[in-house]
């Protein structure tokens, strides 16, 4: 029995590695078709958090805060988050940036 839990275990592991994965090649899918329409340099993304939530209208959903480097003028680096909930997109905050 208690070999059941061990696999139980390690598939929700696999898993939840597997999930984080897809969530980050929706962020970056998402980043990308932003510095697209905006005609932004898309230089690099990493992942800040993933947390499990709950709210009363949505109900249990996974929040993932993503940071991106981008860049204006080709020159300079600047830093701006992207939130998503499970695979949508919540909002991009960007700071003011060199054209």
């Amino acid at each position: 029995m208690e070999n059941i839990y061990i696999l139980l275990g390690v598939c929700l592991i696999f898993w939840y590695f597997i999930y984080l994965r897809k969530v980050s090649e929706f962020a970056r899918l998402h980043i990308n078709k932003y510095c697209e329409q905006e005609k932004l340099q898309y230089l690099s993304i990493a992942r800040i958090s993933s947390r499990l939530r709950f709210n009363k209208r949505l109900g249990i959903h996974w929040f993932s805060i993503f940071e991106f480097e981008f860049s204006g003028d080709g020159e300079s680096k600047y830093t701006g988050r992207v939130s998503l909930r499970n695979y949508n997109l919540v909002d991009i905050n960007i700071p003011a940036y060199r054209i």
